[in-house]
């Protein structure tokens, strides 16, 4: 696939580098020589220094024949702008672009063919927003991905404490959980993924992804002695848009304070807010968070844009008694650095992006794809088209299916009916089927898979 992707800065970069290792045609437009050189010299793609939305530079980068844009600059109006110029100029078949900005995203007209033409629509504080809600709503879990509009959820929790399945094999579980319908669909011991089987020994330390419907989950959780005390308290650093973004999403469901440093933001905050406290100050001032009781709060979520302050300031939370603390980190290697040492849950913006742009690249039916252990992995949810004859997947049974190594069928989804994987359950048309692939190599043989052949159409 020929793919031009605008801006080289986090969101782009990290697309690039997913992209490039699928042996994908990738352009990378940025108007910054420096960044484009370094890309270049770490991943196999071609550079073009210039501005994204210029018809010239987009012809030079090859916009004549390529199949898709992906507009992710820091500038809302030149990444819609470069999917008009790519729609009116190039006839691009697929356009996307990242738009930050709440006012052009209110209207639902302004983004039709006809008015701006963008395809897809990526907002990474709303997708980041919506992510963290749901590691609140689970306490105890790493990672919470929807599938299916949310009818099922993946969850990864690591295997620490008392947790009641520790020591024991996958096969012994029902005996212990007879009321509760779920799957254990990948265990990551050491760094290396294990598909389970019946003789699997949950391990202490092992992150377990556990896949089911939401309420079967929570049960699920509350059961095993996994999940963490009800959230009741949170206090989160930052004012800026994904810090208000979630305190406007939360405040009617818990405490929240907000402290954020810049006198404007504190206000902008305290007048878009209705029922959360908004504090003018810095999270990373001692006095301050002992004030605010922080050694009574649940939750602390450091938000700014600045990765070390976010550190520090969940550092300084966590020794002064703050149960859970998560960090915005932008710095891949931040992430690996702290996550479970020092942060409890480190939150990557573009490990949280990726997924919604290669949900359009995937080839198959796939409507839903996660970027899991920092690119790694995947877990991805795919229809199932055609029949016996013209698919790999329809009318056979789990058993029958020729998954790549390390890939699990976790769930199914049929006429809205949550259907939990066993190796006789036999795919129907039009199911949704929800795989975790923990190689990331495997996915082309997962794609194809899930392609009808030629006689089905």
């Amino acid at each position: 696939m020929k793919i031009i992707i605008l801006g080289a800065g986090q969101v782009g970069s990290s697309v690039a580098a997913n992209l490039c290792s699928e042996a994908n045609d990738i352009t990378v437009i940025d108007r910054n020589p420096a960044v484009l050189r370094n890309l270049q010299e770490r991943l196999d793609l071609q550079t073009i220094n210039g501005s994204g939305s210029h018809p010239s530079v987009l012809e030079q980068a090859g916009a004549k024949d390529a199949d898709m844009i992906i507009a992710v600059t820091n500038s809302d109006e030149t990444n819609m702008v470069a999917c008009q110029v790519a729609f009116t100029v190039f006839h691009t078949p697929t356009k996307i672009a990242r738009v930050r900005n709440h006012e052009y995203l209110k209207s639902s007209e302004l983004f039709a063919q006809e008015a701006m033409p963008v395809d897809v629509l990526i907002s990474p504080e709303q997708v980041v927003t919506e992510y963290i809600a749901r590691l609140i709503s689970f306490p105890g879990a790493l990672q919470v991905l929807d599938f299916a509009a949310g009818r099922v959820q993946m969850v990864a929790v690591k295997m620490t404490g008392q947790g009641m399945i520790i020591g024991k094999r996958i096969s012994e579980l029902a005996a212990h959980l007879p009321t509760i319908d779920f799957r254990i669909v990948s265990i990551f011991r050491g760094g290396q993924a294990i598909i389970p089987d019946g003789g699997t020994e949950i391990q202490r330390d092992d992150e377990v992804f556990f896949i089911g419907a939401p309420k079967q989950i929570k049960s699920l959780l509350k059961s095993i002695k996994l999940t963490d005390k009800p959230v009741k308290r949170i206090i989160i650093a930052s004012g800026g848009n994904i810090g208000r973004r979630l305190a406007k999403l939360l405040e009617n469901k818990y405490q929240v304070k907000v402290i954020e440093l810049s006198t404007p933001q504190a206000q902008r905050a305290s007048e878009e807010l209705n029922s959360a406290i908004v504090l003018n100050g810095d999270a990373a001032d001692e006095e301050l968070l002992i004030e605010e009781n922080i050694d009574d709060t649940d939750v602390f979520c450091a938000l700014t844009n600045a990765d070390e302050a976010n550190i520090i300031s969940c550092m300084l939370a966590k020794r002064l008694g703050a149960h859970k603390v998560m960090a915005l980190i932008n710095r891949a290697a931040y992430v690996d650095l702290v996550q479970s040492d020092v942060i409890d849950i480190a939150i990557s913006p573009q490990q949280a992006t990726i997924g919604s742009l290669l949900a359009h690249i995937r080839k198959g039916d796939v409507v839903v794809v996660h970027s899991l252990r920092r690119g790694a992995a995947e877990a991805i949810e795919a229809i199932a088209h055609g029949d016996r004859r013209t698919s790999n997947v329809v009318g056979r049974s789990i058993d029958e299916i020729p998954l790549p190594p390390s890939t699990s069928i976790g769930a199914i989804v049929r006429d809205d009916n949550v259907l939990i994987a066993h190796h006789d359950t036999v795919i129907s048309p039009e199911d949704h089927v929800i795989l975790l692939v923990a190689d990331k190599k495997r996915v082309p043989e997962v794609e194809r898979l899930f392609q009808v052949n030629i006689t089905f159409l």
